[in-house]
């Protein structure tokens, strides 16, 4: 496997880098400026070629518009429009004189016979029928002058092109046509020239094609190479030349021969003008321009690689080697003889790399000797740092003094930030007398540890005996058996002020690898004790917080369990405990699985298709394939509860997960404010559309003309309504005053109030009526009480309309009262089924009622409880359902003295708190 060989760490590769920055960028030029070049070289050749032919076809232009002007100016003489022979025959005879390109004029007549020709001989073809003729066809069908096709005149036996003028007469008939033969072989006279002067050497090859893609004119004509068709050789460079296109174009020949054409039109005479000669002669210079510069790279390469080989063999190479060596010195490695005598060699070398590997054997035996230093202070500061105990880390720091000086006594003077002196805090081979009496106030100026620990310096006495300066220590030294003394300050900063003493007993000046060791060591040591006081200030820190933690974590209303990687329980909360009914030591180390199906066999749910579908959610949610949320119903003793499985990931600063944690959060309110909502929304409306069906009936039945009622009976019908009327109105008046104690905005006005008085009147407006069923036992020494008379009355006639509805019909009901120290206590009892024990704490909730089929059948929108509890707390009382074997009975309290008005806001948070 080879070692990837970075090029930060490697010279070698470096250098390299460098000369292939230097190489490749001047290669990479001489390539470009060579591109260049030899783009603009044969631009230029092109540009040229291109320039010859443009001249080519203006000469050749210039011509045929001589010819068509000369042609058409003998359609304008009458002789030739009336076709006189003597006429033309004069005029003929100046224009061959006047034009030497002309070797034949004529007259057609409108079918294309010959009807005259100058010169007449050799041959005449006077009466010749040339409507055939493809100029006498487009004459026809034109009134301007026109050049014909090349081909061979019969008349002269030699290739001409045709200058032609159609005549016509005023009245639009055709008369036939005026023409004169040029001469082909005056243009390719005038090619020839050029021919010969324009570069021979280079093979340039000149032609004229006419309309048909026909040569016409081209130098040193042959008879096998005038009025060929390349067509088929040339297609792209004929079609386009006679397309009225200027360009240049590379192709392969016959031949197989790369050729450059450049065609221009003749845009007078629809001809295109072609020069050609081998790319291999056109391109010479740009190729010759190419190999140079490929050349001139391949020199400097080469220069350039001698440059590298000689680098790599007296710099590089020894380099490495001195590089290897040095890392074997580094790691402590036996180096071979064959090294060895490598490095004599080397070392021998005048110049920079001798000096170095010199210097590098120096240093060889400097690291050596640091080594061994550092490995003595590398031992010591493991064992002093080994611990984070005061007392221990002081002791072991003097031991390891003692080893690395070989000093046989030692102490430590610290700062005693009680007492404000400097005492000795350990001490190795001095009597505890001599320590017991080191007392150093920190303002002593000749103290030779204070002098240490203000000056941050090390402070020696090399003799005690000869010091002047130290003649105080003198008693002392002499009893305890010392001359000379070294103290180096211990720089903590989060510990008190101290210094590291060294005795020696015979006269002795530290050095300075002495004091630097210790120095050294005396940071190691500082750090240490600094550990050591850190750690117990933050241990006790840590303590602190963790106590803060738990206790909040402990505090939590919802459940808390935090996981490992592995699915198992670190913690949870008491809320969690609570939940599952385990101890903490029960849960710690489970898997969390565990917990969640515990959980689940605690559901309240009793379909066993409901109860494993929620196992399956909360499977999918541990699994992170579903929603990380799942709702879960707990049955308790004495209701249902529910919470919220809300699962998490724990990950630390950088985002990487170490853990899971999941929320058990107790959703029973919501889950009842829900209830509320939808029992007030069924209830209120069902409570709501009976009083008014028997209104709306009622009045509709009034209203009826077809029947004419009784007075009786209106009368009935009309307290029917009222009555309902008044039911609707309490029911109204039930929801603003729940509204009022919910809002906690309603305040009771207190007056003297009669307790029978407010019974009886509740009586007669509870419906329905308790008749004679109802009892009332008030004592005749009860006292009169402040209150709110229209609330206690709505109490009172809450609990007897609840008795009436729901105790049965032959169920007495009771209404009693009794002083009990301020306060009286009134109850309503009756001998129905009773409410059970676990809905005691719930009836007082609004909108509850219980699930119970008699009740469930009598009106009412459960708000009746909550209203008088609300109504009962404003007035600073209680309200309560008293146990009972048989029927049920409702008490509540009210105060006898008299008070200033409360306000419903502490009522609705009694309310709240009770729930």
């Amino acid at each position: 496997m080879f070692k990837r060989i970075s090029i930060r760490h490697d010279l070698g590769l470096q250098l390299l880098a460098l000369y292939l920055l230097f190489v490749g960028p001047v290669v990479l030029a001489a390539l470009a400026f060579d591109s260049l070049a030899s783009q603009r070289l044969e631009a230029d050749i092109k540009a040229g070629d291109l320039a010859l032919a443009r001249a080519i076809a203006q000469e050749t232009n210039t011509t045929m518009d001589n010819a068509l002007q000369s042609v058409e100016n003998l359609a304008q003489y009458p002789a030739v429009i009336n076709a006189d022979l003597e006429g033309m025959d004069h005029l003929f005879a100046t224009v061959m004189s006047a034009r030497p390109e002309v070797n034949l004029v004529y007259r057609l007549d409108s079918n294309g016979i010959m009807l005259f020709h100058m010169p007449a001989g050799p041959g005449s073809t006077v009466g010749v029928d040339f409507s055939f003729r493809d100029y006498h066809q487009a004459a026809l069908t034109t009134r301007d002058p026109l050049i014909s096709l090349g081909r061979i005149s019969p008349t002269t036996a030699q290739p001409v092109a045709t200058a032609v003028m159609p005549l016509w007469n005023e009245t639009g008939d055709f008369l036939g046509l005026v023409a004169m033969n040029i001469r082909l072989q005056s243009l390719s006279d005038t090619l020839t020239s050029i021919a010969a002067e324009y570069r021979p050497q280079e093979d340039f090859n000149v032609m004229i094609i006419d309309a048909s893609g026909r040569v016409i004119a081209r130098p040193n004509p042959r008879s096998d190479n005038l009025l060929v068709d390349i067509n088929l050789d040339l297609p792209e460079v004929v079609q386009s030349a006679l397309d009225g296109r200027s360009d240049n174009l590379i192709a392969i020949d016959r031949d197989g021969q790369e050729v450059l054409y450049s065609f221009v039109p003749v845009p007078r005479a629809g001809w295109g003008v072609i020069v050609s000669r081998p790319a291999s002669v056109a391109f010479a210079t740009p190729q010759a321009f190419h190999q140079g510069v490929l050349l001139l790279i391949a020199v400097f390469l080469g220069i350039g690689l001698i440059f590298w080989i000689a680098l790599s063999r007296q710099v590089i190479r020894p380099l490495e080697r001195l590089a290897a060596l040095s890392r074997m010195i580094g790691r402590q490695q036996d180096i071979s003889a064959e090294q060895r005598s490598y490095l004599q060699s080397m070392a021998e070398r005048p110049d920079q790399m001798g000096y170095l590997i010199r210097s590098l054997t120096r240093m060889e035996d400097a690291i050596e000797a640091r080594l061994n230093e550092l490995s003595t202070l590398l031992q010591t500061s493991a064992a002093v740092v080994s611990s984070l105990d005061s007392k221990t880390v002081l002791e072991r720091i003097l031991e390891q003094v003692e080893h690395l000086l070989e000093v046989k006594k030692c102490a430590i003077v610290a700062l005693d930030e009680e007492a404000g002196i400097f005492r000795a805090q350990a001490s190795r081979g001095l009597s505890p007398r001599y320590t017991g009496e080191i007392s150093i106030d920190p303002d002593e100026p000749q103290s030779v540890s204070l002098r240490a620990i203000r000056s941050g310096q090390p402070v020696q006495i090399s003799d005690v005996e000869q010091d002047s300066d130290f003649a105080f220590m003198l008693p002392r030294s002499r009893a305890e058996g010392y001359r000379s003394v070294l103290a180096v300050p211990l720089n903590a900063q989060h510990a008190p002020p101290s210094a590291l003493l060294v005795y020696r007993p015979d006269p002795h000046e530290f050095g300075e690898r002495e004091i630097n060791l210790l120095t050294n060591f005396a940071n190691h040591a500082a750090m240490a004790i600094e550990n050591a006081a850190l750690y117990a200030r933050s241990d006790m820190r840590l303590q602190e917080q963790t106590r803060r933690l738990e206790a909040l974590i402990q505090s939590l209303q919802d459940g808390l369990i935090l996981e490992n990687l592995e699915g198992r329980v670190l913690y949870a909360n008491r809320r969690i405990c609570e939940m599952l009914d385990l101890s903490s030591e029960e849960i710690s180390g489970v898997p969390v699985e565990k917990l969640i199906e515990r959980l689940i066999s605690r559901s309240s749910e009793r379909d066993p298709a409901r109860r494993e579908q929620i196992r399956q959610a909360v499977l999918a949610a541990l699994n992170g394939s579903g929603d990380r949320r799942v709702e879960i119903s707990i049955q308790e003793a004495r209701r249902d509860r529910y919470v919220r499985l809300q699962i998490f990931d724990v990950t630390d600063a950088q985002g990487m997960p170490f853990g899971r944690g999941q929320i058990l959060r107790d959703i029973t309110t919501s889950r009842e404010v829900d209830r509320m909502k939808s029992s007030l929304i069924s209830t209120v409306s069902h409570e709501l559309r009976t009083p008014l069906a028997a209104i709306k009936g009622y009045a509709t039945t009034l209203l009826a003309e077809d029947v004419a009622w009784d007075p009786h009976a209106q009368r009935e019908f009309l307290e029917i309504i009222s009555a309902e009327t008044d039911r609707l109105s309490d029911l109204v008046n039930d929801l603003l005053d729940m509204s009022r104690i919910e809002a906690g905005n309603l305040t009771v006005s207190r007056i003297e109030c009669d307790l029978r008085e407010l019974v009886e009147r509740a009586a007669r407006r509870s419906h329905p009526a308790p008749g004679s069923r109802l009892h009332i036992d008030l004592p005749a020494d009860l006292p009169a009480f402040f209150a709110d008379p229209k609330r206690i009355e709505a109490v009172l006639r809450n609990l007897i309309e609840n008795a009436a509805k729901y105790a049965g019909e032959d169920s007495p009901i009771t209404v009693t009262a009794a002083r009990r120290s301020n306060q009286i206590v009134v109850r309503v009892e009756d001998q129905g089924p009773g409410i059970p024990p676990e809905e005691s704490e719930r009836i007082f909730e609004s909108f509850y009622r219980v699930e119970n089929g008699l009740i469930r059948e009598a009106p009412g929108a459960g708000i009746g409880l909550a209203i008088c509890q609300g109504f009962i707390q404003a007035h600073g009382g209680e309200i309560w359902l008293e146990p009972r074997s048989q029927g049920t009975s409702v008490a509540f309290s009210l105060p006898l003295a008299e008070s200033e008005p409360y306000l419903l806001a502490d009522a609705a948070e009694k309310l709240k708190s009770h729930r």
